[in-house]
Parts: C-alpha cells; structure tokens; sequence
C-alpha cells in the first residue's frame, strides 16, 4: 500500500505541471483533459472547461503526484498539509527551496537544525505548502 497526494489546480494544472517540470524534473506519465473524457461515463453534471486537465500523473523523484484543475473554479485551497521533499545533499536543497520559493512564500528559511542539515518550509506559487529536508542520520525522512 503506499499514499499518492492528489492536488486540484482550479484551473492552473498545466501552469503548475511545467513548473514542476522545469523546477524538479517532473515527468508526465499520464495527462487527460475534460474534453477526452467518454461521454456519460461517470461523468454526470456541468464540466469544466474541455482544455483543462481532468487527470493527470507526475513521476517526482521516487514518488508519483497526481493532479488535476478540479472544476477550475481559480481558487485553490491546500490547507492542512505539505510536502515534505527530501533533497540530496544541501546544495541540491537549496536549488529546490530557492525554485519553489519563486512567486511563492518563505514560512521558515532553509538553514540547518538539530535535525536535518537543511530544512525550510514555503508555500509555491499555486499555493501547495512544501517541506524542503536533508536529514541528519538518525532522524530519518
């Protein structure tokens, strides 16, 4: 068993998968849109609009996000949960952390802790709240 996060877009899907793309090396390993969808195939009420993406899968490191624009209302709301990405060195932390950062905004600095050698918090440009980490050994992550 392992846990996908799912993150609805509301209308700025394509715009955060280049991002991601550009920033972390994202890949898309799958990607429909509202308009591709079979008709009356569980697909019941109003649509989005035909060109915004109703699914999509990114291939992040080890891990898979899958997203989507939701019903691209233009309000995205992630409350109550980050990412937490583990870096690979310092160097590769900081490459991250200053990427995401771009547009976005810095809670907590990355800088070293009693329990990681870098660690910073930020929310991006689409509003999706990330944990930058290199843990110290022992402290896992």
């Amino acid at each position: 068993m392992h846990i996908q996060p799912y993150l609805y877009f509301d209308g700025r899907c394509d715009e955060a998968i280049e991002f991601y793309r550009k920033n972390l090396g994202a890949e898309v390993l799958m990607l429909m849109r509202f308009g591709e969808a079979p008709d009356g195939d569980g697909c019941t009420g109003p649509m989005p609009p035909a060109d915004k993406v109703m699914h999509a899968c990114l291939q992040v490191g080890d891990s898979q996000v899958l997203c989507s624009d939701g019903f691209a209302a233009g309000n995205p709301e992630f409350k109550g949960v980050s990412l937490s990405l583990n870096a690979d060195d310092d160097a590769h932390a900081r490459r991250l952390f200053d990427a995401l950062a771009d547009g976005g905004k810095v809670q907590m600095a990355l800088a070293e802790s009693f329990f990681a050698t870098s660690f910073g918090m930020l929310t991006d440009r689409f509003g999706v709240a990330w944990i930058i980490v290199v843990s110290k050994p022992g402290f896992g992550g």
